[in-house]
């Protein structure tokens, strides 16, 4: 069994909360006719909606003229996802562990180790406005994620 070659989708839509449910819908649809696990599709789900909100609120600072945009390609075996804003971008090392110490009790960070936790892979572009995550079918992604030391 050969894998098709995936087919490249973009959708540029602008910074507003309510664009995630169509965005879902179409992408979350792609890998149940590809047959991945409600568990894949749950992963993928809470990653590409932290993904989103953070691009809303912390890339695009709510601005309603700045867009995102979201490329996705789904295969048999895998779905990757990029999502693009139009901010300044960040530095995604900068931002502290929220399972550990003070940050326990904070809000920050949980997106970002939600999307860490849940996909396979997750790489920021220099700049941080762009990330790409990468889910593979069926490989376990919760198991992988590094505990700091605490001190």
């Amino acid at each position: 069994m050969t894998s098709k070659k995936p087919v490249n989708h973009s959708i540029v839509v602008a910074s507003d909360p309510s664009a995630i449910v169509g965005i879902s819908r179409r992408i979350l649809s792609s890998l149940k006719a590809n047959k991945f696990s409600q568990e894949d599709i749950f992963a993928v789900h809470l990653a590409l909606e932290e993904a989103f909100i953070n691009s809303i609120k912390h890339g695009n600072k709510m601005d309603p003229t700045k867009e995102v945009k979201i490329d996705y390609s789904v295969t048999l075996d895998k779905i990757e996802i990029s999502v693009t804003d139009q901010g300044k971008g960040f530095q995604p090392d900068a931002v502290p562990d929220p399972r550990f110490g003070d940050n326990l009790y904070k809000a920050g960070g949980r997106g970002l180790f939600l999307m860490r936790s849940y996909m396979n892979e997750i790489k920021f572009n220099e700049s941080g406005n762009s990330l790409r995550m990468v889910k593979y079918k069926g490989k376990s992604s919760l198991a992988e994620i590094q505990t700091p030391p605490q001190s």
